[in-house]
Order: structure tokens, then C-alpha cells, then sequence
């Protein structure tokens, strides 16, 4: 009879915990590829912790430029090398996680001079990285899940342009193409914000970092509480992410340590309709602090 009654209390405690948790846990974006350091997209992949991927970075195009991505000392664009990754990819998709590729980023000569150039982009984008065909994909025959937006430099022109064209080759091609950005917290965003009230992005994860103006200081939620009402009150897009530097290291401010986020951050912001969950930057980071797998069962 005791063994019975403390079966049944853990078969009990564990459903009341799944109630819990799995009910009401949201997802953890990732960046990855951005140092050769951080492992291989099969293993971060393999920790269970990530909704999503991002492949960072596609830091050269528009304008007549020759797209050229940059996975750092992952692979080597120049020799065809990434094709390696079609595998890697497809592996990690076939744990339900969304890869996406991320344009931009902090260094890179990229800008779109025209709604004709921003259609071109978008072209490439489609056959060599998406639903379309090209006998040179970067990634193989890998079919990336959508494209995110890291734009933080060139100009402000013709975002909106790229998100309407890489909608519609989606819509004509039967295949969804996901739309991610990942703005700044100040509100709104210098770079996309016009962008952003296409409509047509399926999540945002704004940066609540290197910005002291909306983000989290010491016991102090105020500004990043008022600056996520902002974003969640007036962005369309279908659900808007936390984003965070994974360790201290990882930015030059805005890191909250894994205590604060879960007792205060997190219930402040998870009320929303518009929450889903947090980003991180990035794998490296994420990696020799261990902040994805302390805060995965909060999220």
C-alpha cells in the first residue's frame, strides 16, 4: 500500500507538472554561426532547448552586390563549402525546430536601393535559400523555413518592399516562408520599424539589450516593461520575443541573471497574448553559460 501511495503521488506531482510547465512554456530562439567556437548546428540543435535557429549572418547584398554569407570558421562560402550543412539543417527541421537565415547584422555593406533591387533580393532569397531553384544554394537542397530581418545599418528603405515579396513568392510557391526580425528595443525601431507594420511578421524578437533606455537594470523592470507594452501594443506581427544576451559577456549591457528573469521579467511580460518566448545571442555564449538550459522550464 505505500509503495502504491507514492506511485501514485509521483505519477500525480509529474501530470500537475506538465500541466504547469508544458502548458504555458515558450519557445527559445537562438543565433547561431557566428563564431567557430560554439559547436555544430547538430548539437545545438541536440539540447532540446531551441524553438528556433538562426543562421547568422548574410551580411552582403543588395544594391548589385553579390550576396555572400558569413558562418565564420563554420564553413567557406568561397568553395562552395556550406553545402555541407544541408544535412545539419534538415536534421535539426526534422525535430520541429525553424531554421532561419538572418540578414544583415552589425558589419556588413548591405541596403536595398529600390523596390527593383529589394524584388531581386528577395529573388535569390527564394531560389537559393527557400522553396525556389538554383544550381548554386548555398545550403544544398536544404529548404530554410523563412528569413530574418537583422538590419542595423545601410538605410531604412525598402524592408517592407523585401518582407511583401518574400510573402508572396510563399504564397505563390505553397510553401510558408517565415518572417522574423530582430529590432531594437527602442521604439519605434530606426530600421525596420516601417517594416514592421506590414503586418507580415510571424515573430519579432526585439533586442532588449545595449539600449539602458529600455531595458532591464538591477531591480529595476520600469523601462523594459513600458518599451514590451509598446511593442506589443502597436507591432502586427503574430508574436513578439524577450531578447537577451545569453551571459554577460555576450553584450555590452542588458544581461539578466537567470534569478531576476524568472521572479520578476518574466511574470511582468508573460501576460501578454502577444508572448512566446526568448531569444538569445547567441549559441557561443549560450553555450559556456548554460542561460537556455536555467530558464527553459520558465520560459
Amino acid at each position: 500500500m505505500a509503495i502504491k501511495s507514492a506511485i501514485s503521488f509521483a505519477f500525480i506531482s509529474s501530470v500537475i507538472l506538465v500541466l504547469v510547465l508544458g502548458t504555458d512554456v515558450g519557445d527559445i530562439a537562438i543565433y547561431w554561426g557566428q563564431s567557430g567556437n560554439e559547436g555544430t548546428l547538430p548539437e545545438s540543435c541536440a539540447t532540446g532547448n531551441y524553438g528556433f535557429v538562426n543562421l547568422a549572418f548574410l551580411p552582403t547584398f543588395g544594391n548589385g552586390q553579390t550576396p555572400m554569407i558569413n558562418l565564420a570558421g563554420h564553413c567557406d562560402p568561397y568553395s562552395n563549402g556550406c553545402t555541407n550543412l544541408s544535412s545539419d539543417i534538415k536534421s535539426c527541421q526534422a525535430k520541429g525546430i525553424k531554421v532561419m537565415l538572418s540578414i544583415g547584422g552589425g558589419a556588413g555593406g548591405y541596403y536595398l536601393s529600390s523596390s527593383h533591387d529589394a524584388r531581386q533580393v528577395a529573388t535569390y532569397l527564394w531560389n537559393n535559400f527557400l522553396g525556389g531553384k538554383s544550381v548554386s544554394r548555398p545550403f544544398g537542397n536544404a529548404v530554410l523555413d523563412g528569413i530574418d530581418f537583422v538590419i542595423e545599418g545601410g538605410t531604412n528603405q525598402h524592408w517592407d518592399d523585401l518582407a511583401r515579396y518574400l510573402s508572396g513568392y510563399g504564397k505563390r510557391g505553397g510553401t510558408k516562408v517565415y518572417l522574423t526580425a530582430a529590432p531594437q528595443c527602442p521604439f519605434p525601431d530606426a530600421w525596420v520599424g516601417g517594416a514592421l507594420k506590414t503586418g507580415l511578421f510571424d515573430y519579432v524578437w526585439v533586442q532588449f539589450y545595449n539600449n539602458p533606455t529600455c531595458q532591464y537594470t538591477a531591480g529595476d523592470i520600469g523601462n523594459l516593461e513600458n518599451a514590451w507594452k509598446q511593442w506589443t501594443t502597436y507591432v502586427p506581427a503574430t508574436k513578439i520575443f524577450l531578447g537577451l544576451p545569453a551571459s554577460p559577456k555576450a553584450a555590452g549591457s542588458g544581461f539578466i541573471p537567470v534569478a531576476d528573469l524568472t521572479s520578476q521579467v518574466l511574470p511582468a511580460i508573460k501576460d501578454s497574448s502577444k508572448y512566446e518566448g526568448i531569444m538569445l545571442w547567441s549559441r557561443y555564449y549560450d553555450e559556456q553559460s548554460g542561460y537556455s538550459s536555467a530558464i527553459k522550464n520558465y520560459v
